[in-house]
């Protein structure tokens, strides 16, 4: 039986840069940082939720072949790669303390069905939702269809 998500990937062609975006940017916490001969193991995470780590992978490295190495490159830095959503209790003022903080955002925040949203970018291109849920969740009468 799967019990929860444990690990998922950041894909980072500076794994240095990213670590340090994540941490000094974000306000993530490193977790396991590991040389493996010319890889590195290295998860940050969020502060005080320790049952999550992302990986911070390197684009070219782990396995990959050239190829499969230069087109997951090119998608991560065009920015075609999402991460994930972040969760906020103040989506606006997390907005404002992240953007003086030089984190580019591709959407300032807005009003959806499910509460209100920001789109940011990573260092390498990859985008995240930062999220403050509705209270009392998903609004029905509200119609959304994208953008």
């Amino acid at each position: 039986m799967i019990k929860g998500l444990a690990i998922t990937t950041i894909w980072s062609t500076d794994q240095d840069r990213t670590v340090a975006f994540y941490t000094e940017k974000l306000g993530f916490e490193i977790r396991t940082d590991v040389p493996m001969g010319d890889a590195r193991w290295v998860t940050v995470g969020i502060p005080g939720q320790p049952d999550v780590e992302m990986a911070v992978m390197r684009t070219d490295g782990h396995g990959l072949d050239a190829e499969s190495a230069e087109a997951l490159t090119k998608l991560v830095t065009k920015g075609a790669i999402g991460g994930g959503v972040l969760r906020t209790d103040d989506c606006r003022a997390e907005y404002e303390r992240l953007k003086a903080r030089g984190v580019e955002f591709l959407q300032e925040p807005q009003e959806r069905p499910y509460g209100t949203e920001a789109l940011l970018r990573d260092d390498n291109g990859t985008w995240f939702a930062l999220t403050e849920p509705r209270a009392g969740g998903l609004d029905m009468d509200k119609p959304w269809a994208g953008e």
